[in-house]
């Protein structure tokens, strides 16, 4: 079905994207250019163009740069999607309700899709999107969006001017989502507190003075500073004051000042079948899949409007429906793998399914722990719109059979071979060793200190960026201290994906990582080269300050 979701005129040249984009990482909020150094539409521009891609994918916070794009004048002239898509259609959504800058949002069905990605050029409005030789009617969304008498007290302005607003946007993406009611959440956690663009801290402000408040227990992300330190580690004035001042918005509002990306290592993890609403895309994917709880992909700004109300849509991973695997991926783990096969194998698995829940089958031997399932749902996030995977064997849902018509596909050592070289394209020479991405655990701290051993990182800069609940456990135990005597540096608050200089070192050419979450993000964010390894192996090269060659386990014959 051709889908009109916001109707509006536009016309412009066609931009045919022919991967899914993280527009957060992946485009320039300054000039609405692909920065992303692993699409194939890296160099092009959004600004003034018909965007056409299948659907977006990666980081939840796509809606809230896709927000600032456009109120910088710099957005899409319209967006067409050809599958269900999110993300962006809230930052377009928000646009258009909060402040009045609208651009159209088109779904289409393969077929159409196909067509209208041939044109060169594109018109949309009245119900009618036409291009070379493609005539299309559109059709709005349906309402068959059933609510209560607390939604709509919500809706009346019974709750404040915030609270309707909030309720509002809701509706709106339940009714995209194709959902026929709301839920009850019993908590969230916000994504939008990462000052990426100025839009995110107007967003905030807006909602704050017009007496927003949160009605459910609420956590925070990861934010772009060091809130108590920024001013003596020599941080803008500017940028360091709206960074805190968005930080500090949200905790104005009643969220909880938390500010880690992984919100599964606090003292409280949401329970098996706990219905919840998280933000930031390797929490939502960690929280499915390996607590078993239940939360959709929330996009930013989305985020703080069900915390305000409590309700989410009943749509996707909700519901039993949205939850079963509909791609089966059978992997050969290559044999003596260690610790970075887990965020290599997410990453590669993100691309064999990007758009559904996959299947994985192959490692019911292997034993993940903890943070090995932490790096393959953060970098399964990266690369994927879906919003949780299984793992035969291993995840709490593994076992529960795919959809009759699910397809197959296979990850094998070649495979695991190319994500490798993808991910390591900096020199091997390293000049910083980045730990954290999400931030680190405090085994992850500890498993880099003894990786050390009585060593110094005198052959490259070490840091971690961690929670500050996992800052003060480090710093109980003695492990902050043992870390800080062999020279590495550990941040609370900020991570790898918010952090800018001069807390990255401005000198620093080449950046060694553990996580592909970041050495896919890395390149476009902090515009150096990216090496990818085993948390080891990082020990290794920020005392030597090389990286080693590609590990033997990859050596082997399939």
């Amino acid at each position: 079905m051709a889908q009109l979701i916001l109707d509006v005129l536009a016309e412009g040249r066609t931009l045919v994207c022919d991967a899914g984009l993280s527009v957060w990482g992946g485009v320039d909020p300054a000039t609405g250019t692909i920065v992303d150094a692993q699409h194939p539409q890296r160099g092009e521009s959004l600004a003034g163009r018909v965007v056409l891609m299948p659907t977006s994918r990666g980081s939840c916070s796509g809606s809230a740069v896709l927000l600032g794009l456009v109120l910088a004048g710099r957005g899409p002239a319209a967006l067409v999607f050809g599958a269900r898509e999110e993300v962006l259609t809230l930052g377009a959504l928000v646009a258009a309700r909060l402040f009045g800058r609208a651009l159209p949002v088109v779904r289409l069905g393969a077929e159409d899709y196909a067509r209208v990605a041939r044109s060169g050029r594109v018109a949309i409005g009245d119900g009618r999107l036409v291009a070379d030789r493609v005539s299309l009617d559109l059709a709005p969304l349906g309402d068959g969006l059933a609510l209560d008498d607390r939604d709509r007290e919500f809706l009346s302005g019974t709750h404040g001017r915030a609270a309707r607003l909030a309720m509002g946007i809701i509706c709106d993406m339940a009714r995209v989502q194709g959902a026929t009611g709301l839920l009850d959440v019993t908590r969230a956690h916000i994504d939008g507190c990462i000052y990426a663009d100025p839009a995110f801290l107007a967003f905030a402000r807006m909602m704050a003075d017009l007496g927003a408040r949160v009605r459910v227990p609420t956590t925070t992300n990861a934010i772009s500073v060091d809130r108590e330190n920024w001013r003596a580690q020599g941080v803008d004035g500017d940028f360091g004051t709206a960074a805190q001042a968005l930080a500090d918005a949200y905790v104005s509002m009643g969220a909880a000042p938390s500010f880690t990306c992984a919100p599964y290592l606090l003292d409280d993890p949401p329970a098996r079948g706990e219905v919840i609403a998280w933000s930031e895309s390797n929490a939502v994917v960690f929280a499915n899949s390996v607590l078993g709880a239940r939360t959709a992909k929330h996009a930013d700004l989305l985020d703080l409007c069900i915390a305000m109300t409590g309700r989410a849509p009943a749509s996707g991973v909700y519901l039993d429906a949205g939850r079963v695997a509909r791609r089966v991926v059978d992997v050969a783990m290559p044999p003596g793998a260690d610790d970075a096969a887990w965020p290599l194998l997410g990453w590669l698995l993100g691309q064999a399914s990007p758009d559904r829940v996959p299947l994985v089958r192959g490692l019911d031997g292997s034993r993940p722990g903890a943070d090995d399932l932490k790096a393959l749902c953060a970098a399964f996030g990266t690369t994927s719109a879906a919003p949780m995977l299984h793992v035969a064997g291993v995840t709490p849902e593994g076992d529960a059979p795919p959809a009759p018509d699910a397809d197959h596909v296979r990850i094998r050592l070649a495979d695991f071979r190319r994500g490798w070289a993808d991910l390591n394209r900096g020199s091997t020479s390293v000049d910083l060793v980045a730990i954290g991405s999400p931030h680190a655990s405090a085994a992850e701290c500890r498993g880099f200190l003894a990786a050390l051993g009585d060593r110094r990182c005198d052959g490259a800069r070490a840091m971690a960026t961690v929670g500050r609940a996992t800052l003060t456990g480090l710093d109980r135990d003695g492990t902050l201290a043992a870390l800080g005597a062999r020279g590495v540096r550990v941040l609370p608050d900020l991570c790898w994906c918010s952090i800018t200089e001069p807390v990255f070192p401005p000198d620093a050419r080449v950046v060694m990582t553990n996580s592909a979450k970041y050495a896919h993000y890395g390149p476009s964010l902090s515009g150096r080269a990216l090496r990818f390894a085993s948390l080891a192996d990082c020990a290794e090269a920020a005392v030597t300050g090389r990286a080693p060659g590609r590990p033997r386990w990859l050596e082997g014959v399939e």
